[in-house]
C-alpha cells in the first residue's frame, strides 16, 4: 500500500522494503528513490582545476630573446629532417681480419669513439681479464721505445691503442706528443677514468730493437697467439738488454765509408774518397766524446761537422786539382736529420700538431749546428785567402754506373748506423740505388727541377719501402731512411754556408731555402708514398675505412 510521506506516494512491496536504510547504503546527497534528478550545472561537472575551458586557446610561453634552440616558425614535426641518428641506423664498421693490425688500429683511431666496433668476442663473464695498471704501464713502456727510435706519433698511437684492446682494456685513448705519452682507460660511462703518463727523456736509433717491438706487438695482436702482460714484459727486458747488432768501430768505419761514397756521388775520385772518409772519422769520434762528457746534442752536431769542413779547406790551401766541395759536402750527409725531418712532416700531415712543431724544432737546432760548425771553419779559410769557389763545384758528373755504385753503398753503410738487422740492409740498398737513378733521370739527364726529381724520388722510396713493411706487418723505417740517404741536401746546404761565409748573403739564404724545399720534398714524397701503398692495398674497414677528418675551407 502506499504511505504519503511530504506529498510522495512512496510503494512499499515487502517487509522487507519497509525497512529503513542504513547511512551506508546511501549519501545524503543523493535524491530519493522515485524523485526527478536534478539537473548539474556545467561549470559543476568534475573535471581538473589545471584543464582549460572549451573554446579557449592557451597562451604560448615567451620564447627567450636570441634562444639558440628555438624551433623556426616553418618547423614541422610530420616532415621534420633525420636526427643524429638516421632511421636506418649508422653503417657498421668492420675491420678485414687480414689487413695489418697497424691498418686496423689506425682506422679505428681516426673513427670517432661512437662509431668504432665492438671487439668480436666477447668477455665472458668469470673472467677478470689482467690488472688494468699493469697494462696501461705496459703499453706506455712500448710506446716510450717506439717514439724515441724514431717512429711518427700516429704509429705510436696506434701501437698503444692495439696493446689496449688485445687486453680487453677498449675504451682506452692514447695521447702522443713529442716527450710526453698518456693513456686514459675509462671502464664504464659512469666510472671514473684512470690516466697514466710517461715521458721519453732520450732518444736512440737502434732500428734493430725497433723491429724487435713490431714483432712483439705482432704477436700481441695475432689471434693464435696468447702473450700475456707476464710474458709480454720479459721479451721486453729482453729488447731492452740486447746489444747492438755492430759494434763501435764498425759505425765509426761506416760514417767513413758512407762520407766517402756521398763525395764519389758528387764527383769524386778515389783521392777524394779516402780524405772525406778521415773527416767524416775524426767528426764522429769527437762527437762521441762530447757525447761521454755529456754536453747536449747541439754541440756534438757542431763539432761533427767540423772536421769534414777543415779537409775541404786544407785541399784549397794545398792547391790541388781535388774538389773540395765535395769533401764538404760527403761530411754532411751523415749529419742531416732526414729521419727527423722526415717524421716532422709526417706528423703534421696527420694532424698531430703539436709534435710536428717539436720535430721541426728539434731538426732546426740541428742544421744549425751544422751551419756554425761548417761556417766557423769556413770563417777562418776565408781569413787565410782561401780560394773556396762555388761556382766551379755546382756542375754534376755523370758517372751513371760509378754514381749508382756509389748510392747503393751511401745506402748501406746507413743502414748499418741505424743499427738495422742484416735482413734488411739489401733491401735499403736496392730501395735507395733505384731512388737515386729515378732522381738522375729527372735532375741530370732530363733537366728537370731537382724539387720535382727529389719529391717523386722519395715517394716511390716511401711507397717500396710500405709494401714491403706490409709484407713482413713491421715499421716501414727500415726501409726508408737509408734509401733516402742519396737525396739528402748536402751540396746546397754547404754552397748555403759558404756563400754566407765570404758575405754574399742574398746567394746565401737562397742555397738555404733550397735545401729547406729539398728536405721538404723528401718528406712530403715519403709520406705520399706511404699514404699510396695503403690506400690501393686491402682497406681495413668494409664500410668506412680509414675516414679522416674534412676540412677544406679554413674553418
Amino acid at each position: 500500500m502506499g504511505v504519503r510521506a511530504n506529498g510522495v506516494v512512496v510503494e512499499a512491496d515487502g517487509p522487507e522494503d519497509r525497512k529503513p536504510q542504513s547511512d551506508e547504503a546511501r549519501s545524503a546527497f543523493t535524491p530519493p528513490a522515485g524523485v526527478e534528478q536534478p539537473v548539474v550545472a556545467e561549470e559543476e561537472h568534475p573535471t581538473s582545476e589545471f584543464a582549460v575551458p572549451k573554446g579557449l586557446a592557451p597562451e604560448p610561453p615567451a620564447e627567450p630573446e636570441g634562444s639558440a634552440f628555438a624551433l623556426p616558425s616553418t618547423y614541422s614535426a610530420r616532415n621534420a629532417p633525420p636526427a643524429y641518428t638516421p632511421a636506418h641506423g649508422m653503417p657498421r664498421v668492420r675491420l678485414s681480419a687480414d689487413a695489418p693490425w697497424q691498418d686496423r688500429m689506425r682506422t679505428m683511431l681516426r673513427l670517432p669513439v661512437g662509431d668504432r666496433p665492438v671487439p668480436e668476442t666477447a668477455r665472458k663473464e668469470d673472467d677478470a681479464g689482467p690488472a688494468v695498471g699493469r697494462v696501461l704501464d705496459l703499453t706506455l713502456r712500448i710506446g716510450e721505445l717506439l717514439l724515441a727510435g724514431g717512429e711518427g706519433a700516429e704509429d705510436v698511437e696506434a701501437a698503444m691503442f692495439a696493446i689496449c684492446r688485445s687486453y680487453g682494456l677498449d675504451r682506452s685513448e692514447p695521447t702522443v706528443t713529442f716527450t710526453l705519452l698518456s693513456i686514459t682507460y675509462q671502464p664504464s660511462l659512469v666510472d671514473d677514468p684512470i690516466t697514466a703518463n710517461r715521458t721519453v727523456r732520450r732518444r736512440g736509433t737502434d732500428y734493430n730493437r725497433l723491429a724487435a717491438v713490431y714483432q712483439l706487438l705482432a704477436d700481441i695482436n695475432a689471434e693464435d697467439h696468447d702473450v700475456t702482460p707476464e710474458e709480454a714484459y720479459r721479451r721486453l727486458a729482453e729488447i731492452r738488454r740486447n746489444r747492438h747488432p755492430y759494434p763501435g768501430w764498425v759505425l765509426t768505419t761506416a760514417a767513413g765509408v758512407l762520407a766517402g761514397a756521398a763525395s764519389v756521388l758528387l764527383g769524386g775520385d778515389l783521392t777524394v774518397f779516402f780524405v772525406a772518409a778521415l773527416g767524416a772519422v775524426l767528426g764522429d769520434r769527437l762527437a762521441w766524446l762530447c757525447a761521454g762528457r755529456g754536453l747536449p746534442e747541439f754541440y756534438q752536431f757542431l763539432v761533427a761537422a767540423m772536421p769534414p769542413a777543415a779537409m775541404g779547406v786544407l785541399l784549397t790551401l794545398l792547391h790541388t786539382d781535388l774538389r773540395p766541395s765535395a769533401v764538404i759536402t760527403g761530411g754532411l750527409f751523415a749529419l742531416i736529420p732526414g729521419r727527423a725531418l722526415v717524421a716532422a712532416v709526417q706528423d703534421g700531415l696527420t694532424g698531430f700538431y703539436i709534435t710536428a712543431s717539436a720535430r721541426l724544432l728539434e731538426v732546426g737546432y740541428f742544421f744549425v749546428a751544422i751551419v756554425v760548425g761548417v761556417l766557423s771553419v769556413l770563417y777562418v779559410a776565408v781569413q787565410f785567402d782561401a780560394q773556396l769557389n762555388p761556382e766551379g763545384a755546382l756542375g754534376l758528373v755523370e758517372r751513371p754506373v760509378v754514381q749508382i755504385l756509389a748510392s747503393m753503398v751511401l745506402c748501406a753503410t746507413f743502414a748499418i748506423l741505424l743499427q738495422q738487422s742484416r735482413a734488411t740492409v739489401l733491401f735499403a740498398t736496392l730501395n735507395g740505388g733505384v731512388a737515386w737513378v729515378i732522381y738522375a733521370s729527372i735532375a741530370v739527364t732530363a733537366g728537370g727541377s731537382a724539387v720535382m726529381a727529389t719529391a717523386v724520388a722519395a715517394g716511390l722510396v716511401g711507397l717500396f719501402g710500405q709494401l714491403i713493411a706490409r709484407y713482413h706487418h713491421t715499421s716501414s723505417l727500415p726501409y726508408v731512411t737509408a734509401a733516402i740517404g742519396p737525396l739528402l741536401p748536402g751540396s746546397a746546404t754547404y754552397f748555403g754556408v759558404l756563400a754566407i761565409a765570404q758575405n754574399n748573403l742574398d746567394q746565401g739564404f737562397a742555397n738555404l731555402a733550397k735545401a729547406a724545399a729539398l728536405a721538404l720534398a723528401i718528406a712530403i714524397g715519403v709520406n705520399l708514398g706511404s699514404e699510396l701503398a695503403r690506400l690501393f692495398m686491402q682497406a681495413p674497414g668494409a664500410a668506412a675505412a680509414r675516414r679522416a677528418a674534412k676540412r677544406t675551407r679554413g674553418f
